[in-house]
């Protein structure tokens, strides 16, 4: 009987054509009162000049996951390590990269614009691009496919959670969060029915501090330490 390091000392991996595998990710922030995607012009082939996702090859000798190539990738362009960072799907086929079948495993996060915009204004071949211009957006592979699809679990997310706050200051007021959640759905919400969803969460705690804000003064809040997600039952639309 065959035992396992003897197998594994025969096993022949190219026996078994390999795909080509790449880590994608979508991340959003909000800029001039506008949803907006994060892309990356492509400085050589294939699809040379176009607009792609930050991404790009697993590198085995520093990635052991998928989740930090993702995050090595995100921190490279922003100069920010994401607070929140989730998978979304993989993508594969044959037809996806004209060099050959390939998959990539795409992640989708929320960062906020303050933190990462003076990075990348700094470099030339990234820029935030708002989600309503994306139709005339010239983009690599099927990445406006994979925009779409971290677009619409981004929506129903916030429809049953507060994760608006990731795009958020790191001190804010409930304004910015009921705004902030407005223009991600792209629709009006009942404030008192944000507000409610925000006691009841427990995420949150107050700075002692506030701002001006015309003739009054609003309390700042910030996320607690190591605050998680917390998912509601219901709709936010429908309470």
């Amino acid at each position: 009987m065959t035992t396992e390091a003897e197998y594994l000392q025969q096993y022949d991996p190219s026996r078994f054509p390999s795909p080509l595998v790449t880590v994608d990710s979508v991340l959003f922030t909000i800029a001039d009162q506008a949803l907006s995607v994060l892309l990356v012009q492509r400085a050589r082939q294939p699809q040379q000049g176009r607009w792609a996702l930050p991404g790009g090859f697993i590198d085995i000798e520093k990635d052991d996951s998928t989740h930090a190539t993702a995050l090595r990738k995100l921190t490279e362009k922003t100069g920010v390590s994401p607070s929140w960072l989730e998978q979304l799907e993989t993508f594969s086929g044959p037809t996806r990269d004209p060099r050959g079948w390939s998959l990539t495993a795409a992640w989708f996060a929320l960062i906020a614009w303050v933190d990462c915009q003076p990075h990348i204004a700094s470099v030339s071949d990234a820029k935030w691009v708002p989600v309503s211009a994306l139709p005339n957006t010239e983009l690599a592979f099927d990445h406006r496919e994979i925009i779409q699809a971290a677009l619409h679990r981004l929506r129903q997310k916030t429809m049953y959670s507060l994760l608006p706050v990731y795009c958020l200051p790191e001190r804010f007021t409930l304004t910015q969060l009921h705004e902030a959640t407005e223009i991600i759905l792209g629709q009006p919400i009942q404030r008192k029915s944000l507000i409610r969803r925000f006691e009841a969460s427990g995420m949150f705690e107050e700075t002692g501090e506030s701002v001006a804000t015309g003739a009054r003064k609003a309390r700042l809040w910030r996320r607690k330490p190591d605050a998680n997600i917390h998912l509601f039952s219901r709709n936010l639309l429908a309470e």
